[in-house]
């Protein structure tokens, strides 16, 4: 069980290029598309090693969204990136009317998610775009905790016949999983047991949760946390 004192790992956006990559080497259909942010996405990874497959589009997050609309009808498995300010607020029209409403299994992935690269301004920050995604019928929404559970969601995505948005974080990442993680989308994972009550939380504030429920419990309070 993970406590007070969690480890920095990677961040999330790292583990996103690396299974990205895997994915590339295991699946000819897979596709990237990204939209002038790659050495921030880590999307560069799989570019380097396949730019027959990789578009690097520049800052046109609507025509990228319109571009995997094409490539996912003919069978292809695109996954777009680019800070989740941009390819949700910017795309959002896209994505629903060329990916949610026809169930096409794009796969969005929206870095620097929140306020977690807050020295950038509030241009690059964002907060609402959870709540589009959501927002969007038939989409598959998930924030992972940490790299292990970053590498198992991009995989999943893959895997997965609809449209997923997968959101990134740009910080290191407190590492509360091991690489044979099970994950599974819908389903939260308990990080720890506690029966005064129960503390919910995704993405980065995951590890702030344990490390608050383990404050709790020195004054005699057990929170349970899931992911």
């Amino acid at each position: 069980m993970p406590g007070k004192n969690l480890p920095l790992g990677r961040a999330t956006r790292e583990a996103y290029g690396d299974a990205l990559l895997e994915l590339g080497k295991a699946n000819k259909d897979i596709v990237a598309i990204d939209a002038d942010l790659a050495k921030s996405t880590f999307s560069w990874t799989f570019g380097k090693q396949f730019p027959e497959r990789f578009f690097n589009i520049g800052i046109q997050e609507a025509n990228m969204v319109g571009m995997a609309t094409g490539l996912a009808s003919s069978g292809k498995i695109p996954f777009i990136s680019s800070f989740a300010a941009f390819v949700l607020c910017k795309g959002f029209d896209q994505l629903r009317m060329g990916a949610a409403y026809p169930h096409l299994g794009i796969k969005v992935i929206g870095s620097h998610g929140g306020i977690s690269l807050g020295e950038d301004g509030v241009s690059q920050q964002s907060v609402e775009d959870v709540a589009l995604a959501c927002a969007l019928p038939g989409f598959v929404v998930c924030i992972p905790a940490d790299e292990h559970a970053m590498k198992k969601a991009v995989h999943a995505a893959a895997a997965h016949p609809g449209p997923v948005y997968l959101r990134l974080g740009r910080p290191k990442a407190h590492v509360l999983y091991g690489p044979d993680v099970e994950f599974e989308f819908g389903r939260a994972i308990q990080l720890r047991d506690g029966q005064d009550l129960t503390i919910v939380a995704n993405g980065l504030l995951v590890a702030q949760a344990v490390m608050a429920a383990d404050t709790l419990a020195e004054k005699g309070i057990e929170a349970r946390v899931l992911d």
